[in-house]
């Protein structure tokens, strides 16, 4: 399949709808030639298989990140016409909203370097992680119910957080319309997440205290809050067993709903139902509540977060301008409207280990940030550089106001564990003045930095073809994993 892709210039590639039958659109991937090198010839076929699906939008997308995944590859986009097309549980993922925000500081390297291991440790403490992790906040079946309808704003409305991180997280922290019973949430789904609100989890979840290395654009890092040598926080995580539990639900019942509608599908992994329909709709609210779960998941730990530094360095965390610059979601589905062929059409966009990249003057942007565009947060791995981005307009025109999510995969986390050993992965990092605090030394062999592409060359190849522009970047100091 890789032999029909056609290049249009030093960071796109085309493959025509007439690359294998049953193709209603074309794809397009984002990448510079050594990303097209190391991309799996099956990414690329699950691509021409979302391009089948009924009502879907030209170009299905691969991001320079994208890797093979389930039914859509990991770092794709999808879109599909809100009348014709379909809702997909596989391809939203299973940790739905997955996603980063970053918190900025008004310390410097030199404040947080002597207290650097007491900083980490404090925040391992404080914030549970690891597989099956149990939070410290005892729900009521009532308040989880509050918390899947409300999102960050029940986080904010308990003392765990201020209004002005609402209006910088996206969608506000909150979709609305959420479900939060049956029959669209299962009791199951209620019972997993119930327990595990403020959590890490594992795998490639993790919270980082980072240095800003490099300023690309002085004037938007302004507006950001961001400056060279400054202390930052990333926070990486999602719904944890909640999600996954709605997308394991929906799954199946997406399975009986393709033979119900009789939808053809080249992989059973893209098991859909129409937009419209009961199931599509039941979806996008269960979904939601996931979402929001998970902002509120990353809104509790942004609070302990907090506490950490006050108890660490003896001030209030106001005084030290812990504030919220964004937060990003991956593994979603959003109802848009976006311009097509010259005509605005709604859409059901989906972005599985994609980001949103709004460019300026969007109404969804927060105010001090609608200027320049929407923030974009770009994850590396524990010992490379992650990234902050702004959103342009061309990607508004050209991939649904997308972009990449993280570096990506390079190969899979067996193949990780077979090759590396997380103690020494441990001792290399600190060999350089990290400090690496994980519940398991799997899970550092796991998400060991080779086991990712290169963040640089990911992030060049979106700056290249202006879906999104460089404003910063930082490197890790302090690492907690699950």
């Amino acid at each position: 399949m890789k032999e029909k892709l056609v290049q249009q210039d030093e960071f796109r590639w085309w493959l025509d709808k007439t690359a294998r039958p049953r193709m209603n659109v074309s794809a397009k991937i984002i990448g510079s030639k050594k990303i097209i090198n190391t991309l799996e010839n099956a990414a690329i076929e699950q691509l021409t298989n979302v391009a089948t699906l009924p009502g879907v939008i030209e170009p299905v997308l691969a991001m320079p990140d994208a890797h093979w995944g389930y039914g859509l590859p990991m770092g794709a986009v999808g879109a599909f016409d809100a009348e014709d097309g379909i809702i997909s549980a596989g391809c939203t993922g299973f940790d739905i909203n997955c996603g980063v925000r970053l918190i900025r500081t008004n310390l410097t390297y030199e404040d947080v370097k002597p207290k650097l291991r007491n900083l980490v440790d404090e925040l391992f403490t404080r914030v549970p992680a690891g597989v099956g992790s149990k939070g410290k906040i005892r729900l009521s079946d009532n308040q989880f119910s509050d918390v899947i309808r409300l999102g960050a704003r029940w986080a904010v409305e308990n003392d765990h957080g201020v209004e002005a991180d609402l209006a910088h997280c996206e969608e506000g922290g909150g979709m609305e319309g959420a479900a939060t019973k049956a029959p669209q949430i299962s009791e199951k789904a209620r019972r997993r997440g119930r327990p595990q609100l403020g959590t890490l989890g594992a795998g490639n979840h993790y919270l980082e205290v980072q240095k800003v290395e490099k300023i690309f654009d002085e004037s938007i890092a302004k507006v950001f809050g961001l400056e060279k040598g400054k202390v930052v926080v990333m926070l990486h995580c999602g719904s944890r067993g909640f999600g996954h539990q709605v997308a394991t639900d929906y799954l199946k019942r997406m399975e009986v709903a393709v033979k119900k509608y009789n939808i053809w599908l080249p992989d059973r992994q893209l098991v859909c139902a129409p937009a419209t329909s009961q199931e599509g709709q039941d979806y996008y609210a269960a979904m939601k509540a996931a979402v929001n779960f998970a902002f509120c998941n990353r809104q509790v730990m942004t609070h302990w977060i907090r506490e950490g530094f006050e108890a660490v360095f003896n001030r209030d965390w106001e005084s030290m301008n812990l504030n919220l610059v964004y937060d990003v979601t991956h593994n979603i589905c959003k109802f848009e409207t976006h311009e097509v062929n010259g005509s605005k059409r709604d859409l059901y966009v989906h972005r599985k280990g994609a980001t949103r990249a709004f460019g300026p003057g969007h109404p969804k942007i927060p105010e001090d940030y609608r200027s320049v565009g929407q923030p974009v947060l770009i994850g590396g791995s524990m010992g490379t550089a992650s990234y902050v981005l702004v959103g342009t307009d061309q990607a508004m025109k050209e991939t649904f106001g997308s972009t990449c999510h993280g570096a990506g995969r390079a190969m899979s986390r067996k193949a990780a564990i077979r090759k590396y050993h997380g103690h020494d992965i441990k001792q290399a990092l600190e060999s350089k003045g990290e400090v690496i605090r994980s519940m398991s030394t799997k899970i550092l062999a796991e998400e060991a930095p080779n086991a990712y592409k290169d963040v640089h060359i990911v992030v060049d190849s979106v700056h290249g073809a202006d879906i999104s522009r460089k404003v910063a970047s930082q490197i890790p100091m302090g690492v907690v994993k699950g």
